[in-house]
């Protein structure tokens, strides 16, 4: 191979960009790790540039030098849920732009899995972790932290994990809920409550509060565990149609049970919401294309994902160890056909 032919096959450095534009190596690197205060007409000058010579970053050699591998890890129960799928794209669009990637990681909610999912992305040296877990203890997580791997919790709290936290008010989504069904003219509500975690009896234990204000019984068998899919909240709806007198109003634990109940009201003939009003949790994409449209509480998925995000990119960014921080996002009521009794 001759000179030319060596020259051509190496790859293109910031030197090579710096040089075709009269700009320092130091600010061709600025502007493509989207830092410091560099003019508009320069950052543009120096992204077509690199373009034109198909730079590629080298994120081997950048890591030797920074020691980070600009990559994080996303931990998650099931990517499929819709509230997981847009907690994972909010991530995504928030550390694009401070040059990361993330690497996803799902568990099935089985703890066990969880467990290995998170070992592995710990071998991949990720620079930061977000997680929805399963675990009922600390021990997982405060193995990560002895490690002083950054750690942002979502979703679902860990009692004794000393890490930041973002989530929904889970018990001021129950409460908002079912304080709407009784504004509705409700008396005998029904809750089809989400799997053992606390995230759902804290939903339940909002469901509970509103009633007992109002005034209304807490009555056992109108309480059935529903999981957190369509198919489980269809099974468990055809269970609360056997009790005797049938609810008139049903908060369920998330949107994709509350379709599933939805499904088993209308196969027992029965009309939505002039025999039972429903209302979800969630507000996933898909809500308001039902044939009938679902109420349901928008608890800030978008929020959720982009400020984990946000309080990860700190602890990384961070020279002093940042404080702990709880964030809930308060939650709102979307109101729809599913309700309007």
């Amino acid at each position: 191979m001759g000179c030319r032919g060596i020259l051509a096959a190496m790859p293109v450095t910031m030197l090579d960009i710096a040089k075709g534009l009269n700009v320092s190596v130091v600010t061709v690197s600025k502007v493509l790790r989207n830092q410091g205060k560099i003019s508009a007409a320069t950052r543009k000058r120096v992204l077509q540039r690199a373009k034109e010579l198909n730079y590629q970053t080298n994120w081997i050699a950048r890591s030797l030098v920074t020691r980070r591998t600009f990559t994080i890890g996303l931990l998650l129960p099931d990517f499929t849920h819709p509230f997981f799928a847009e907690v994972a794209k909010a991530v995504a669009e928030t550390v694009r732009p401070h040059g990361y990637h993330v690497i996803i990681s799902y568990f099935e909610e089985d703890p066990d899995l969880e467990k290995n999912e998170a070992d592995a992305l710990m071998a991949r040296q990720v620079d930061g972790l977000i997680a929805a877990s399963a675990q009922s203890s600390s021990d997982l997580f405060e193995g990560i932290l002895a490690r002083k791997v950054p750690l942002v919790l979502i979703d679902r709290p860990i009692p004794g994990v000393p890490a930041s936290f973002v989530g929904a008010d889970n018990e001021a989504i129950g409460k908002l809920a079912t304080s709407h069904l009784i504004a509705r003219g409700c008396t005998r509500i029904a809750h089809l409550r989400g799997p053992k975690i606390g995230i759902a009896s804290a939903r339940m234990a909002g469901y509970r509060h509103a009633l007992q204000k109002h005034d209304l019984a807490v009555t056992s068998r109108y309480i059935v565990g529903a999981r957190y899919v369509d198919s489980s909240g269809y099974s468990a709806m055809r269970k609360l149609l056997q009790q005797p007198p049938i609810p008139d109003g049903v908060f369920c634990y998330n949107d994709p049970v509350a379709i599933g109940a939805m499904r088993a009201i209308a196969e027992a003939g029965l009309k939505i919401p002039q025999d039972i009003a429903v209302v979800g949790a969630g507000n996933v994409h898909y809500s308001d294309f039902l044939a009938v449209p679902l109420t349901t509480v928008d608890q800030g998925t978008v929020q959720i994902g982009r400020q984990a995000a946000e309080l990860l990119m700190e602890q990384i960014g961070a020279k002093r160890k940042p404080r702990i921080r709880r964030v809930l996002i308060t939650p709102t009521l979307v109101v729809r056909q599913s309700s309007q009794r």
